[in-house]
């Protein structure tokens, strides 16, 4: 069977996403997800239309496990690096994004309903998303990501909710195991002629695997939507965090590989954590057009973090924004062409306070600051389909970055810096059989500096504002994804030639180790993902990382590998059974561990990690489940925080989560 573009128009490539993207048993055939499963496909649609890496994760391929973290979520979503750190703080890094930074995340944007998670300086924290809530999530790698208006390194994720159309009626969920870990879940959708809603409420506890590592968050996301005529509708999102995290911190080496479960004794000591307060409100408004469709809203997002580190951190953020979108599809003569333009702008204000750490209580205040930033992504794409089954792309994201530090207690310190840069892009997707393409793209990546970046503790007469500059990148990616007989594939190669990577290392002992530009580096792998339906009852799921990255011929470290990311990652799980009962072996494999430092004198070790999930439905709208993990109990280390040159002393390891095993029931009425 041939599709061609332009005797179909673009429902084709729509047929495209749905003969090769859905997993076999992604979506069950239950009455009320016959619509989750158009939702689904919807967003597979996006997926098929990118000339690049990206998927979709529907929530089917994660919603029987403990789903705490957006690693349980993407474990099989090629070119997510998500490494264990504890309880829901993870390392989560694409095409190498952010891999200097121990802490939070940088390089790659995170949304939840298309709003942005992350701060308006771009620095952002994950806790805030809850896998077990979302209906899917779409994985924009790189440049890819243009649609979402984001220009860095490692692209864009976006978490979708659930609606009262797509999930209607009451789903309740319970599941627990090992170290006290107890969630559960209620969530509710109805839906009539004019209007829709949909809401949950979730919460979790954990005693966690390591010592001083209890968390317990309470979060409510909910939605409604008005139909205000047949071509308007308008959307309102409310979200709310509760989220208490305690960080048992790093260990050395020999901790890390000899007692996993203990916590690193300043951890303790500082009674330190990580304490979330966030509200989150949006609206969206979407006009059909008839050959075009207007997308635009706005939002607010409020946060309050408290942070007992080497400090007390003390801050509270608003964020505040809007976002419009338009789509166009027609004919230029006898072509097919579509076009998009959009811009989201955020503006935020943090009040940054610090105070002594006093076994996690205030002491002497030692930081004042005022924070304020703004970024403008503003973003076009083209596309035109020459030929049949052949589409031409170009594209492109210009960034107004802003970004000011007011030093109430340093006048000094404080300081300002502003940015203005284009990322183009140019891609080729051609589709030689219906359920085959072939893709490529040329573009260039920029990341910001955020405030951790720009006001650093400085040494003695120095001054705290540092101006870092922004990071940049051409990126060249080729790749294919498909279904062909019992095989379905997603494989990409990329290799980023970067200026300015923002690193964190010592320059000389007059400085301590800080964020600063590296001069060149290269970040080049390969993203894959393979799945064999072997028979009706077992499939096979794999996914490998490739993952190059290192200086190139630097004044300090010549052409060391960069640390952190290890070489190779390969994960796969078997499913045997049916849609009844199964059980499914799994494994993470990881050969050899990472550098952990950049003189490249010291790394850690591989490891192999086997795990069992089983499923087994009871009734129709009632299934059990069990999720056992590291179940040789296998110490290793996952994470780690990089430093120049490592030593038996250096506590910077995070290691692998300890034998698990968790289970529970979800069902839906």
């Amino acid at each position: 069977m041939s599709v061609s573009f332009h005797a179909l128009g673009r429902a084709s490539l729509f047929a495209v996403a749905t003969s090769f993207a859905a997993p076999a048993f992604a979506e069950m055939a239950a009455p009320d997800t016959i619509i989750v499963t158009a939702a689904v496909e919807t967003a597979r649609d996006r997926v098929a239309r990118t000339a690049g890496g990206s998927d979709v994760v529907a929530a089917a391929e994660f919603q029987d496990r403990l789903a705490v973290s957006l690693r349980d979520a993407l474990a099989f979503s090629p070119g997510i690096y998500t490494q264990p750190r504890f309880g829901q703080e993870v390392r989560i890094s694409v095409r190498g994004s952010g891999i200097s930074r121990g802490f939070h995340m940088r390089g790659l944007m995170l949304f939840q309903d298309g709003v942005p998670i992350n701060l308006a300086d771009n620095n952002g924290d994950f806790q805030e998303l809850d896998p077990q809530i979302f209906q899917h999530i779409e994985v924009f790698r790189g440049a890819n990501a243009l649609r979402l208006g984001s220009s860095t390194l490692g692209g864009g994720i976006d978490a979708v909710t659930p609606t009262g159309r797509t999930a209607r009626g009451v789903e309740v969920r319970a599941d627990g195991g090992s170290f006290a870990t107890l969630r559960g879940k209620v969530a509710a959708g109805f839906t009539d002629g004019r209007g829709d809603g949909w809401f949950a409420l979730t919460g979790d506890r954990s005693d966690g695997d390591r010592d001083h590592a209890k968390r317990s968050a309470i979060r409510f996301n909910g939605n409604i939507g008005l139909q205000l005529s047949d071509r308007i509708e308008t959307r309102f999102y409310a979200s709310l965090n509760h989220i208490d995290q305690e960080l048992p911190g790093a260990l050395t080496m020999a901790q890390a590989l000899t007692d996993p479960g203990q916590a690193n004794a300043g951890s303790v000591a500082g009674d330190q954590a990580r304490d979330i307060e966030s509200l989150r409100l949006q609206n969206r408004t979407t006009v059909d057009l008839g050959t075009a469709t207007l997308s635009a809203g706005l939002f607010f997002n409020a946060k309050q973090l408290i942070h007992p580190i080497f400090q007390l951190i003390d801050q509270k953020s608003e964020d505040r924004g809007l976002f419009a979108r338009v789509d166009w599809a027609g004919d230029l003569g006898t072509l097919p062409v579509e076009a998009s333009l959009g811009t989201t702008a955020r503006f935020g204000t943090v009040d940054a306070r610090q105070f002594l750490n006093l076994a996690g209580k205030r002491g002497a205040q030692t930081a004042d600051a005022r924070q304020t930033a703004q970024t403008i992504d503003s973003y076009g794409e083209v596309r035109v389909a020459p030929v049949d089954h052949l589409w031409l792309i170009a594209g492109g994201v210009y960034t107004h970055g802003e970004r000011r530090i007011d030093n109430r207690l340093a006048p000094q310190r404080s300081g300002r810096a502003s940015f203005d840069p284009f990322a183009p892009k140019f891609g080729i997707l051609w589709q030689p059989r219906a359920d085959v393409q072939v893709y490529a793209n040329y573009s260039r990546s920029v990341e910001l500096p955020g405030f951790s970046e720009l006001s650093q503790t400085p040494a003695t007469g120095l001054p705290g504002f540092v101006d870092v500059d922004a990071q940049r990148a051409w990126t060249f990616e080729m790749g294919t994804r498909g279904r062909v007989g019992i095989a379905q594939w997603d494989v990409s190669l990329y290799r980023a030639d970067i200026t300015g990577e923002m690193l964190q290392f010592t320059v000389s002992q007059d400085i301590p180790a800080a964020t600063f530009n590296a001069d060149r580096t290269r970040h080049q792998g390969i993203e894959a993902a393979l799945t064999l339906d072997l028979a009706p009852w077992a499939r096979l799921r794999q996914s490998y990382q490739l993952n190059d990255f290192r200086f190139r011929n630097d004044a300090v470290y010549g052409d060391n590998r960069l640390p952190v990311v290890a070489k190779h990652l390969y994960r796969a799980s078997l499913r045997l059974g049916t849609d009844r009962i199964s059980v499914t072996p799994n494994i993470e494999w990881m050969p050899d561990g990472a550098w952990a430092d950049y003189v490249n004198a010291t790394r850690t070790r591989g490891y192999a990690l086997l795990g069992l999930g089983a499923e087994a439905a009871v009734r129709d709208d009632v299934t059990l489940f069990l999720d056992a993990r590291n179940l040789t109990g296998k110490k290793a280390i996952g994470d780690i925080s990089a430093v120049v040159r490592a030593t038996d002393a250096s506590a910077i390891y995070y290691p692998v989560e300890r034998r698990a095993v968790y289970g529970g029931v979800r069902a839906r009425f």
